[in-house]
């Protein structure tokens, strides 16, 4: 009777409960809409002052790629992202592949976001151990995703509308800034898209590092099987996430290479943003920065940590990775609650882990997963239905090639270091694969 009831709690679907609102809330959580000041400072100093430019060319890559993970929620609306569409489109190797790939990505998307907190919280409370501040939020976020998915929406909806109170703030102060003759003291400038020191090389290396601000519409495409009408819904989400964040983003860096053009003098280009919030709204926005960075920090934890459960759920589920363990659902909740625990778990190594390191994992993960994602949308659309009329080649063809030349693109331009490491990732999920082909032909 266990094991009857065991495989009907498998075999028991996600609830479909969100709708565009929660969708797009989640999806900006997991963007993080401050996200823009965390990485300002080192892009500024790494493109000369170019940051609008590269964001440009980060959207106009990810646009590309959002438009295929549209038409691959269209044609399989089921959790598992990458790793479903390839695995459906492609072949189950592929598919594999992309999933083992992406896991760099979502599962240590909440370890990055548990040692930035722990940093912060460290910084404002010196004389509490460092480890205490991970595990508080470690258990709380994976609390709040056992609950429910709703619930999820629900809190990070707060979250992320205080993060947009806090960045508008820091664009009022910035905007008073430059009328009082701050910076360059006016308001229009192509300076921050164009200049003589401007190099295409530069702006694919920056624009490689921006690309991460937009993670989000990808976390969207893991809850088609939450989302009420998910073929209309989701590809819609995944569009509006890209142009929201990525009108923010550009707005935000434009306004603030603006009023502190001097990129090369920063004290950290790591905290450059919180130089600027001093340089521009003294103590006040300097505090409020802080605190927008905390909640920032608690809202991605939560949509990062949520999307990474449905994932495992996904290959569970397809025992790709063991079914009893990955593809259960909690017969109340009707979430994933091993894989939220594992997620959990595994984020407690935040209090060891390098933030470099670990920027590195996302890194390689996020452009495999995108890569596999266009090369779904010719498999399915274009070689398996013959969706070759002339708007077909356009659509099934061009569109998804351009995406995955772009994302190959910026995956040539990161450091070496995060090649090594996602190339080691692969070839351990290669040694996973076959050990697991061997098991089931013995069976």
């Amino acid at each position: 009777m266990g094991v009857v009831h065991l495989e009907k709690e498998h075999e028991t679907k996600l609830k479909r409960t969100l709708t565009l609102v929660p969708l797009l809330v989640i999806g900006l959580a997991y963007m993080d809409p401050l996200v823009v000041f965390d990485t300002y400072g080192i892009v500024a100093q790494l493109t000369e002052g170019h940051v609008a430019t590269a964001y440009l060319f980060t959207i106009a890559a990810l646009l590309l790629t959002a438009y295929s993970y549209g038409r691959m929620v269209q044609a399989f609306p089921k959790a598992g992202s990458a790793y479903t569409y390839a695995q459906k489109s492609i072949h189950p190797n592929v598919g594999f592949a992309a999933g083992w790939t992406l896991l760099l990505d979502y599962l240590f998307l909440p370890m990055v976001n548990f040692a930035i907190g722990m940093v912060y919280l460290q910084a404002a409370f010196p004389q509490i151990p460092a480890f205490i501040w991970v595990v508080l939020l470690a258990t709380a976020i994976t609390t709040i995703n056992i609950l429910g998915i709703r619930l999820t929406a629900n809190v990070t909806g707060l979250f992320v509308a205080f993060q947009i109170l806090v960045a508008g703030i820091f664009v009022f102060f910035i905007v008073r800034g430059l009328n009082n003759g701050f910076g360059t003291g006016e308001l229009l400038s192509m300076m921050p898209f164009y200049s003589t020191s401007l190099e295409m090389t530069t702006i694919f290396t920056g624009a490689a590092i921006l690309c991460f601000s937009f993670l989000g519409f990808d976390a969207i495409s893991t809850l088609s099987e939450e989302t009420k009408n998910p073929k209309r819904t989701v590809p819609l989400a995944i569009i509006l996430v890209v142009l929201i964040g990525g009108a923010l983003f550009v707005g935000i860096s434009y306004l603030m290479q603006l009023v502190y053009p001097h990129y090369d003098t920063f004290m950290s280009a790591e905290a450059a943003s919180l130089e600027i919030a001093h340089y521009v709204g003294g103590a006040f926005l300097y505090s409020l920065f802080l605190a927008g960075t905390m909640v920032a920090v608690v809202s991605s934890s939560m949509s990062s940590h949520a999307s990474a459960s449905r994932l495992l759920f996904a290959m569970g589920r397809d025992q790709t990775l063991p079914k009893r363990f990955f593809g259960y659902l909690h017969p109340k909740f009707k979430t994933p609650v091993f894989n939220i625990v594992l997620i959990g778990v595994l984020s407690l190594t935040a209090i060891f882990g390098e933030l470099e390191i670990i920027y590195s994992f996302i890194s390689f993960g996020a452009l495999i997963g995108f890569t596999s994602v266009n090369a779904s949308v010719i498999a399915h659309y274009f070689v398996r239905q013959k969706q070759r009329s002339l708007k077909g080649i356009i659509l099934n063809l061009l569109i998804p090639l351009l995406g995955a030349l772009f994302c190959l693109s910026l995956l040539y331009s990161i450091e070496t270091n995060a090649l090594i490491i996602g190339v080691s990732w692969m070839v351990l999920g290669l040694l996973y694969f076959i050990l697991r082909r061997k098991k089931f032909a013995a069976t």
